[in-house]
């Protein structure tokens, strides 16, 4: 789930009310255990969402860096050579290479039974 939490401070153009939201519900569903609370419960992790994101706006306000911003492009294509280099540039379910023992065409990855 926290998976979709990014680093928000420090980036051109600034992080928008609407990517904090998302983060903070992230946040709140991780720390819940409930992707989508119960009716009984759904003031209470909205409330939650609310508070955090009013929180986390103020922290990325307050920060201060003498870095320059980053790019949001520049990362993403940062990142995505890095995973093309560590999971290999396979199109498909997995992508990479297969591993030591996996037959070709198998369809089974660790060759163990």
């Amino acid at each position: 789930m926290c998976r979709n939490i990014k680093p928000l401070f420090n980036y051109d153009p600034p992080a928008t009310d609407e990517e904090i939201r998302l983060s903070s519900l992230q946040f709140v569903r991780k720390i819940s255990g409930f992707a989508t609370p119960s009716k009984a419960n759904a003031a209470a992790f909205d409330a939650a969402v609310d508070e955090i994101s009013g929180v986390a706006r103020k922290l990325i306000d307050a920060l201060k860096t003498q870095a320059p911003a980053r790019n949001r492009e520049h990362e993403a294509a940062r990142k995505k050579a890095a995973a093309a280099l560590r999971f290999g540039d396979t199109p498909g379910m997995g992508g990479g290479s297969p591993r030591a023992g996996d037959s070709p065409g198998s369809g089974i990855s660790g060759g163990g039974s």
